[in-house]
């Protein structure tokens, strides 16, 4: 199917753990056999081939495989790749170690990447730019499926163009007790803040 879609001239790599699967092996298809939840395999498997431009995952959908493989394998994705996790309804299914806003479901855990995103505008030691950061240009969320897009991220910088009309005043940098306030909530994680 993806020789199909991607033409004769596309490199794909499999990774299933049932040794039936070499048989579909043939020109410019190579399986490797193996658990994607096992670590020292994924990367025996990365060490073997070239970075690629897409990945799916499609494997076994479990917790526990989804983000071993994740961890394990964004890394091998060039810096203008794709990485599709798919299945991943499988975070509310308790069979598959999910559960609705379950700490360690495969969604909540995508979720810590919309702050990594955004960790340049963080005002908090607790969050800080890191290789995600400056690797992945967006998140898309969709049914079932999550997508990152990878590209060379730089730090945003502020600048402004034509000519003031309508000054605002700047922010004041007086420290108040509702700065206060709101810094201690926030360091608290209280779900609170003062207006």
């Amino acid at each position: 199917m993806w020789k199909d879609y991607f033409g004769p001239q596309a490199k794909i790599y499999g990774i299933d753990v049932d040794p039936r699967c070499k048989e579909f092996e043939e020109e410019n298809i190579e399986i490797f056999t193996g658990s994607q939840a096992d670590k020292n395999f994924l990367r025996s498997v990365m060490a073997k081939i070239p970075k690629v431009d897409i990945l799916i995952d499609d494997g076994g959908h479990s917790m526990i495989q989804q983000i071993v493989s994740f961890e394990e394998l964004f890394n091998h994705v060039k810096p203008d790749g794709v990485y599709f996790i798919e299945d991943c309804h499988t975070s509310y299914w308790w069979p598959y170690g999910g559960g609705y806003k379950r700490k360690n479901s495969f969604i909540e855990y995508s979720k810590n990447w919309i702050d990594k995103i955004n960790a340049f505008h963080s005002k908090t030691s607790r969050l800080q730019v890191d290789d995600f950061t400056l690797s992945v240009k967006s998140l898309h969320y969709y049914d079932s499926i999550v997508v990152i897009e990878k590209g060379k991220i730089e730090k945003p910088i502020a600048t402004k163009t034509g000519k003031e009309t309508f000054g605002y005043p700047p922010p004041s940098k007086k420290i108040t007790l509702k700065v206060l306030f709101n810094k201690a909530f926030s360091i608290l994680r209280i779900p609170f803040y003062f207006e």
